[in-house]
Parts: structure tokens; sequence; C-alpha cells
């Protein structure tokens, strides 16, 4: 029997997707979160089969949540859940570790196969989603290139999301439960890392719509809307 840990910061979401998976007799909802600290530490405490998450969540996003918990905990196995079909943003998805990417237009039944699927050690695509994503993975695996993106640590990458969604160095400490100047450290190594100069491009990131990170490997822009 999966046991099952739901990721969605909109409760009426989470609350029809629990209803959906526990109409399956062999599926076991053993935790909720609504944004993405809180989803790592839960899948920390209750070690889950299987990991439902949203893409787009507050704290830190899925595609974040999804490297973390595929690093940490291999034993979760992690479905994102997404309204886009940009084979970008399924690249990514894939490249942090998702075992599967479902589509929120996609049928109920399409989600309890995914779950099915990556409970077996298995991978799973929605039927809409091109097998050029798995084609593109493919290659782009096998490149060398380093994304900037990837060279930050698990906590930079935390506080870069937090500072992007307008959190100041106090509530990013209170949120990330360390001191001000590890944030400050944390904060300067970001920008150092991504060659962001100074407080201007800071405020034009978290005033955008989204913010943008380039990743070498797909050689175009990666939108992460927060």
């Amino acid at each position: 029997m999966p046991t099952i840990v739901l990721a969605d910061d909109h409760n009426v979401v989470r609350n029809a997707l629990k209803a959906l998976l526990e109409a399956e007799p062999d599926f076991r909802v053993i935790g909720e979160a609504k944004d993405g600290l809180e989803t790592v530490k839960m899948v920390e405490r209750l070690k889950p089969d299987v990991l439902v998450t949203d893409l787009m969540m507050p704290g830190i996003n899925g595609i974040e949540v999804t490297r973390q918990v595929s690093k940490r905990y291999p034993g979760t196995n992690v479905v994102v859940l997404s309204m886009y079909a940009d084979e970008a943003y399924v690249l990514e998805a894939l490249r942090a570790g998702a075992k599967a990417y479902v589509l929120k237009e996609s049928s109920p039944e399409e989600l309890t196969i995914a779950v099915k699927e990556v409970a077996a050690g298995n991978h799973y695509l929605g039927s809409s989603l091109s097998q050029r994503a798995i084609e593109a993975y493919t290659r782009q695996s096998e490149s060398a290139i380093i994304d900037p993106y990837d060279t930050l640590t698990t906590r930079e990458r935390e506080v870069l999301h937090l500072v992007a969604q307008g959190c100041a160095n106090i509530e990013i400490c209170s949120r990330l439960f360390i001191s001000r100047r590890t944030v400050e450290i944390h904060r300067a190594n970001m920008m150092r890392k991504l060659h962001l100069h100074g407080q201007t491009e800071l405020i034009r990131l978290r005033s955008s719509e989204g913010f943008y990170l380039r990743t070498a490997r797909l050689m175009n822009l990666f939108l992460i809307q927060i």
C-alpha cells in the first residue's frame, strides 16, 4: 500500500487530490503540506513512498522540493503535478529527480496511474506530453555544461527563493531557523554564483512576475514563478 504526501498551496485543490487518491483502495495519504519548506520537512518526518507536489508553491517551488527530496530521501518517489506543458518545465522536473510529470488538465485516472507507476519504481509522463521531452532530457544529461543554478547549495537555493518572494533577511532567518549573519553569507554567495550585482538586481528580480535562471543546457530562459 503506497503511502503518499500531498503538497499544494490551495486547500481546495489539495482536498480534491486527497479524495481522488484515497478512493483507490491501495493508496494511503499520510500527510499534506501547503508550501515547499513544509513539504521537505514532512517528507523527512513521514518517509512516504510517493510525494505528489505542485510545481508552483511558496517557500521553495516544486522543482527545488523535488531536487531536495530526490537527493536526501531517495526512498520517496516524486510526482510533479503542473499546469505547464512546456518542455522546459518537464526537463527541469526530470533533472531534479522527478519520476513522473502530470498535467493538472489530465484525467483523474492519469494521476492514479502515475502514482502506481512511480511506487513500482517506474517513470511516467502524462499522455499529452511530448516524447521529445524525454529525448531532450537524455541529450541534456550527456552534456558537461554546468548550469550556474546547480552550483548553489541547498541553503543558497532556499535563500534565493525567499528573496525572490520579497522576504527580508529577518523573515528568512525565521523561516529557515538560521542567524541573520548566516543569511547574509548565503545571500552573498548566491548573488556571486548567479552573477547578480547589487540590491537593484535583487529588487528587479522580486518585482518581476517571476524570476529567471539561465540554464546553459536548455540554451534559453527557464521561468520559475513563485
